[in-house]
C-alpha cells in the first residue's frame, strides 16, 4: 500500500528545514549501508547523533502525530528517529529492499521495519532525475512529490533512487513497526477506517456507523501485535 502524506510539513517549516541542512555537516551514506548496499548506495548522509537531525527529527515526529491519514494507515506502534540524506552529482541507491530489524540509535532496542517513509524537502524542479521508483503489486511506482509530502510504502518493496543528475535532492527517512505487521491487512483497515471517516461526515451516529466502527475495532483487536 502506497499513502501519499501531503502537506505534512508547510512551505516555511520546508524552509526552515533546508536552512539547517544546507549548514550541516553531511558524511557518506556509505557509512551506514548493510553490506549488500554498500556497492549500490552513492549519496550523503546526516549523523544521527547530530543536532541538526535530532531536531528536524523531532520536528517531524510531531507533525506526523497530528496527520490523521499517517495515523489511519501506519497504526504505528514504534518509529525509528528520522534520518536525513542528500542526492547530488549523479549520487543514486540502486535496487534494494531495507533491513527487517534496525536498531535504535544510542539504544539496544529494536524494531522491525513494515513500512518505510520518505519526506521529500526539495521543490521537484529543483533537481533532475532523484524519482523514488518503487515496486508493488502494480508494477513500479515512480514518486517524485513536492517539498513538504511524504510517502509511505510496504518495507518489503524492491526500490531505488534514480541518479540526480542536476541540484540538490534533500530528503528524510526512516521506518515504522506497525500494530499490523501484514501490509494486507492493514489496507483493509485503512480502507474500513477511511469509510467510516466518510460516512460519519454525513449520517453522525447512524446504527450501520457504530456497526462498522464495530467492526474495525475487532479486526484490530484480531490482528495487532503490541
Amino acid at each position: 500500500m502506497l499513502i501519499t502524506l501531503d502537506n505534512l510539513l508547510s512551505q516555511s517549516q520546508v524552509i526552515e528545514a533546508k536552512a539547517m541542512l544546507e549548514q550541516a555537516d553531511w558524511v557518506d551514506g556509505k557509512t551506514t549501508a548493510g553490506h549488500l548496499a554498500l556497492d549500490c548506495k552513492n549519496n550523503l548522509q546526516l549523523p544521527t547523533n547530530s543536532v541538526e537531525a535530532q531536531q528536524l527529527g523531532d520536528f517531524i515526529l510531531a507533525r506526523l502525530q497530528d496527520h490523521p491519514v499517517f495515523n489511519s494507515a501506519a497504526l504505528a506502534n514504534k518509529i525509528l528517529p528520522p534520518m536525513f540524506n542528500c542526492y547530488q552529482g549523479s549520487g543514486n541507491f540502486g535496487n534494494h529492499i531495507d533491513n527487517a530489524i534496525r536498531v535504535i540509535p544510542g539504544s539496544l532496542n529494536q524494531i522491525r521495519t513494515d513500512i518505510s517513509i520518505t519526506v521529500f524537502l526539495s521543490e521537484p524542479e529543483s533537481y533532475e532525475g532523484g524519482e523514488l521508483i518503487i515496486e508493488d503489486t502494480y508494477g513500479q511506482q515512480s514518486v517524485k512529490l513536492k517539498a513538504g509530502d511524504a510517502i509511505l510504502y510496504p518495507s518489503t518493496s524492491t526500490h531505488r533512487v534514480n541518479p540526480v543528475t542536476q541540484g540538490r535532492r534533500l530528503a528524510s527517512f526512516f521506518w515504522i513497526q506497525s500494530l499490523i505487521r501484514s501490509d494486507e491487512q492493514r489496507r483493509i483497515l485503512f480502507d474500513l477506517d477511511q469509510s467510516i471517516q466518510s460516512l460519519t461526515a454525513t449520517n453522525k451516529g447512524a446504527d450501520e456507523i457504530v456497526k462498522l466502527t464495530g467492526v474495525y475495532h475487532n479486526l484490530l483487536r484480531q490482528w495487532s501485535e503490541t
